[in-house]
This record gives structure tokens, sequence and C-alpha cells, in this order.
């Protein structure tokens, strides 16, 4: 099935990721080629992906109002990966597997971010569920400034069942949320087999799924207001996943 997906850093990761069959490159009449624009007609051309140029409103119906910034990209759906795959990558890298677990989370933008975040710290996956969650849209896939085009997904049926079977595998599940009696980030062992498990906006993790989790942590917080947006607690734990295994696969020299 075809996906549109839109926005300059969108269209160019995902050209540069190589995972995707595109089809087809739309450019806005009369932008202008260079940065990021001549970025993408120079993968464009080593795809040896037709060029087309259309007016803006044009771009606006395929985008559905999003703003494309004048790039869109006719291309096949996103590929997801089975869940095994994410332990493979763990291994590939001679890793201890850190994975990024979101249960059902609704908003495009908090996804993108924390997919984004998660392609920063180097996860070797996320894992979705297929119902009542946000898919990988091009609306998370701009969100994210097309980061999640290196990233590899697996999209289960049954998220407690997905997160029993990486328990079985070795990982350890550990879910972040909010209130008395849980354990600080700071004095929690992260540099483990470990699965961030992080809830919904505004409802947090479903009980099923909390039960299922070997440890429960927080962020400690002193101020007014007693939690914080899921991307920017999401973010804040996955760097301090990756600071327990000593910043593993950063250099200086980046």
């Amino acid at each position: 099935m075809a996906e549109h997906i839109y926005g300059r850093w969108a269209v160019l990761e995902s050209l540069r990721a190589g995972r995707r069959t595109p089809a087809q490159l739309i450019l806005a009449e009369g932008i202008e080629e260079r940065g990021v624009v001549s970025d993408i007609l120079a993968q464009a051309e080593a795809h040896g992906l037709p060029v087309k140029r259309l007016p803006r409103r044009m771009l606006d119906d395929l985008a559905e109002g999003a703003n494309h910034q004048g790039a869109i990209m006719r291309t096949s759906a996103y590929p997801y990966v089975e869940l095994e795959a994410l332990i493979e990558v763990a291994g590939q890298r001679d890793e201890k597997p850190f994975i990024l677990i979101l249960d059902l989370l609704q908003d495009p933008q908090n996804i993108g971010t924390l997919l984004r975040t998660a392609d920063s710290v180097g996860v070797h996956g996320v894992v979705i569920q297929d119902r009542r969650g946000v898919a990988i849209t091009p609306a998370a896939v701009n969100a994210s400034s097309g980061a999640v085009e290196h990233l590899n997904v697996a999209q289960v049926t049954n998220l407690s069942n997905a997160m029993k079977k990486l328990k079985e595998l070795g990982v350890w599940m550990a879910g972040l949320t909010v209130g008395p009696n849980v354990l600080p980030i700071d004095r929690a062992d992260l540099n483990i087999p470990i699965g961030l498990v992080l809830g919904s906006e505004g409802e947090g993790m479903r009980r099923i799924v909390r039960d299922t989790c070997d440890l429960l942590i927080t962020l400690p917080m002193r101020g007014h207001v007693q939690s914080l947006n899921v991307a920017t607690a999401g973010a804040v734990a996955l760097y301090t996943a990756w600071q327990a295994r000593a910043w593993q696969g950063w250099t200086h020299a980046r």
C-alpha cells in the first residue's frame, strides 16, 4: 500500500535509510533547490526517482493540510519488523538489548519525538500495538524528522504478550510511572537488557502492562506540577538508560 510521506527531513531520511521502495518525489513549484532540498534531489537521482513539480495547493491536498515544507514522496508502506529482529540487532552490535515499548500512545507528535530520541540514544528497536495506538503514519514520520526510517519497529497484536516474550529472551521490563513508593530512576540499575515501557498520554500504562513489568521507575520531581509530558519524560528516561551504559556507541569524534 502506497503512502505519501511529507516534510523535507522525513523525505530525505527515508531515501537515506533505503528501507522503502520510493515511487515518486513531488516538489512544490518554485521551491529553492538548496540546502536540504538539494540533498533530497541528490538522493532522488541516486535512486533513479522521478521528480514532479506541482502547485503548492496540490501538495496541501496530498498532505491533508499538514506542513509538508514543499516536499512529498510517494513510497511503499512503513517496513515493520518481527519482534525477534530487535534482539538480533542487539546481538549484531554485541550490546545488551535496549528497547522502547509504547503502550497505546495516541499523539503522533509525542510518538515522533520519542522515536527521534530513541534513534539518538541507539535503541535496538521499538514495540507498538497494532490496535488503538498510533501506527507509524506519515504524521509520525514527519514528527520524528525522519528518524523512524532508521529504526526497527515491531507492531504486535498484544503488547503484554510481546513483553512476556521479550522477558523469556532475557529482557527486563522497566515501566516509567508516577506515584509514591516507586523507585527513583537514578537508583535503578539500567545497565541491563532492558525494555523501557511508557504509558499513554493521560492514562499511563494499562494495568495488564504495568503488571507485566519487572520493575517500576519514576523521575524525581520537586515542582508544583507532578507529571511531565510523556515525550519529555520518555526522553529523560532514554538518555538516563543510555548514560547507564556509559554512552555506549558514542565518540567525541562524531
